[in-house]
């Protein structure tokens, strides 16, 4: 059994599919754009989301080497979209910022591109799976779902987390505006009972 595990674990690298994850601060009206050169007949997956910035929203466009757009959608807090592509040349993906004129945005991106081998050669054949082979596959499966979840985990926390800093800060800052109007308050009051002291002195000489 041990050896069944460390044969799928070794053969699970035998795969074309290329991957790019990476998370990237866009500054307020502002725009960046990430280009990858792909082949003809290539399948490629793109899945994004905003981590943190006002509403947690951004403009995404996907275009083809002719600059002609395969996607465009607009302030989407996250989405995912696939793609096979019928030319070669370089592609372009662009998130844009330039609708928001004062908060920057932290985006997650993974893309994806080229197609799943089979694990093993022999997958290749029309005859039917081995227990070994079964099992690999059935490993391999539950690895990619586990990756997706700890990828997803992984952004929920980031999320919650930047929230939860951005509640503490109004937190923060509400308390001190509470204390300084405390202590406003508390020093006119002292002033003006000193003044109807002052006053009544005042009238006493006066009337004497």
């Amino acid at each position: 059994m041990l050896y069944l595990s460390l044969t799928c674990l070794l053969l699970l690298n035998a795969c074309v599919v290329s991957g790019t994850e990476i998370t990237f601060e866009l500054p307020d009206n502002d725009k960046q754009c990430f280009y990858e050169e792909l082949e003809k007949d290539v399948k490629f997956d793109i899945d994004f989301q905003v981590i943190s910035g006002g509403n947690y929203d951004v403009d995404c466009f996907v275009t083809d080497p002719h600059d002609n757009a395969l996607y465009n959608e607009k302030k989407k807090q996250y989405d995912s979209f696939s793609h096979t592509t019928t030319m070669k040349g370089v592609y372009k993906v662009c998130f844009s910022n330039e609708f928001s004129t004062f908060t920057h945005k932290v985006v997650y991106l993974d893309f994806r591109h080229g197609n799943e081998e089979p694990i093993l050669d022999s997958m290749k054949r029309t005859t039917a799976l081995t227990q070994l082979e079964s099992s690999c596959v059935a490993i391999h499966e539950i690895l990619k779902v586990v990756a997706d979840s700890q990828t997803w985990y992984r952004l929920r926390e980031a999320q919650d987390r930047t929230k939860a800093e951005h509640l503490l800060e109004r937190v923060t800052y509400w308390s001190i505006g509470e204390t300084v109007l405390l202590f406003v308050i508390g020093i006119g009051q002292v002033m003006m009972l000193r003044s109807f002291f002052s006053d009544k002195k005042g009238s006493v000489a006066a009337t004497t």
